[in-house]
């Protein structure tokens, strides 16, 4: 059994779901040596997410986006948490509602994705910066 983890650093993004497949894999040349195993990726933020989502057709990520600002709306008079500006407080109950992990499987050196799946930055700021995954790999 083999571990291995490292931070993955992603470029900054604009607020939206932001396919990140490509970004991850090519920061994780270990993944090339294990033949069955899992990969953990943990961002360390809590105004962003990580999620596997339609990788093909980008009108579901403005769909997405959409439908989370609807659902969370910024300046809502509930809000006590308001210094950080009016996207902080939505990017924080979207990323509670989407969640900071993901655990996929590994076969043959590759994440074991389905056709039309990717893996996704969910970008909750407008302005959010660089952001930071730990990956996590077991296998042999």
């Amino acid at each position: 059994m083999t571990w291995h983890q490292q931070e993955i650093r992603l470029k900054p993004r604009s607020r939206g779901f932001h396919l990140v497949t490509g970004e991850v894999l090519e920061q994780l040349p270990k993944l090339a040596d294990i033949r069955i195993g899992l990969l953990h990726l943990f961002i360390q933020h809590t105004s962003a997410s990580l999620a596997v989502n339609e990788n093909a057709d980008p009108d579901v990520r403005g769909d997405l986006e959409r439908h989370f600002n609807v659902m969370v709306p910024e300046n809502a008079p509930h809000y006590e948490h308001t210094l950080e500006g009016p996207d902080d407080m939505p990017a924080h109950i979207k990323s509670v509602l989407i969640g900071p992990s993901l655990s996929l499987p590994i076969r043959d050196g590759q994440p074991v994705l389905g056709t039309w799946q990717g893996i996704f930055l969910c970008e909750h700021r407008d302005h959010g910066g660089g952001r930071r995954i730990v990956a996590t790999i077991q296998g042999e």
